[in-house]
């Protein structure tokens, strides 16, 4: 029987041997009960793209695993559901949109950065009523938390550069703010 693959630890917490996503998700102090539920959804098709991207499992079956995960029911249900379902169907299509920003092949990305990437671009095109700003932050706030030392650094260059294709007016609107004075 093959092991289901989980991400690392989130950078914040010691890591154990036996410890996957989820278990590190549990174990975290509740600190922060302001997380939104959208944020809770992201964790959580974080977790279920890298299984996928690591083991090509069948969706539903990924989908099973992270619904029985605790604090599942705190999260945007309906958010979750379009991000993991909409990243895993599109995949190969974000993955090559993205890789047009990479200096590197995508093989060469480690899998949990390359599953924020995903979901960041995924939110930029389908989510319209998330800021592309958000979706931005929210990403690199996913690699802050589970991926390596600097990766949110790469996945904020990464998707900075697509922002412009994927949301172009906004980006153009966003950049027309106030300048200061120098």
């Amino acid at each position: 029987m093959s092991q289901t693959p989980t991400l690392p630890p989130p950078q914040n917490a010691p890591p154990t041997a036996s410890e996957g996503p989820a278990e590190a998700l549990a174990k975290r102090p509740a600190k922060d009960p302001a997380k939104s539920g959208r944020r809770r959804s992201r964790e959580f098709a974080l977790q279920g793209v890298y299984q996928w991207l690591l083991s090509r499992a069948d969706v539903a079956d990924v989908e099973a695993h992270i619904r029985e995960q605790d604090d599942f029911g705190k999260c945007d249900r309906a958010h979750f559901d379009a991000l993991l379902q909409g990243v895993i169907e599109q995949a190969d299509i974000l993955s090559k949109t993205l890789a047009r920003y990479i200096d590197r092949p995508m093989s060469q990305i480690s899998p949990v950065e390359h599953a924020v990437l995903m979901i960041g671009a995924y939110e930029m095109q389908h989510c319209l009523d998330i800021p592309y700003r958000v979706a931005l932050n929210e990403a690199v706030e996913l690699a802050k938390t589970f991926g390596g030392t600097d990766g949110h650094k790469f996945v904020n260059g990464v998707l900075d550069k697509a922002a412009a294709e994927f949301r172009p007016g906004e980006v153009r609107q966003a950049n027309r703010g106030p300048r200061r004075a120098t």
